[in-house]
């Protein structure tokens, strides 16, 4: 008889020892709300990031085509500056969207643009 209410009283340890399929999707459900909202103050600043680096892009080809117009008489394109060697390909020859940059040469010198964001030039969003 003894032996029998061990075993009951083992059987009922075990019992709530474990967790319940409720119990988990609750958890399951806290960590999705966790990480939605994680991701929504990760993105923002992904944003800000890709426009610092895109900034800071702009700045290295504007130097690589004052270089290049130092030796020739001409307002350079990205092309132009990977085939002189003078700017790496490997590095800021797309903006963060993945297009082209834009060069315009005045008599203050070359200015580099992306057209942001909004992958459209002439807008409030363009990057020089």
């Amino acid at each position: 008889m003894e032996t029998q209410r061990n075993r009951q009283a083992r059987r009922r340890r075990m019992a709530q020892e474990g967790m319940t399929l409720i119990e988990v999707m609750i958890v399951m459900v806290i960590m999705a709300l966790v990480a939605t909202g994680a991701g929504f103050m990760i993105l923002p600043q992904l944003q800000k990031a890709k426009i610092k680096q895109t900034g800071t892009d702009a700045k290295t080809i504007a130097s690589a085509a004052e270089m290049f117009m130092a030796e020739n008489d001409e307002c350079p394109t990205v092309d132009n500056l990977v085939e002189e060697k003078i700017l790496n390909k490997k590095l800021a020859t797309k903006d963060a969207w993945g297009n082209d940059y834009q060069i315009e040469c005045d008599e203050d010198g070359p200015q580099v643009r992306s057209s942001g964001p909004d992958e459209q030039f002439g807008t409030e969003d363009d990057i020089e």
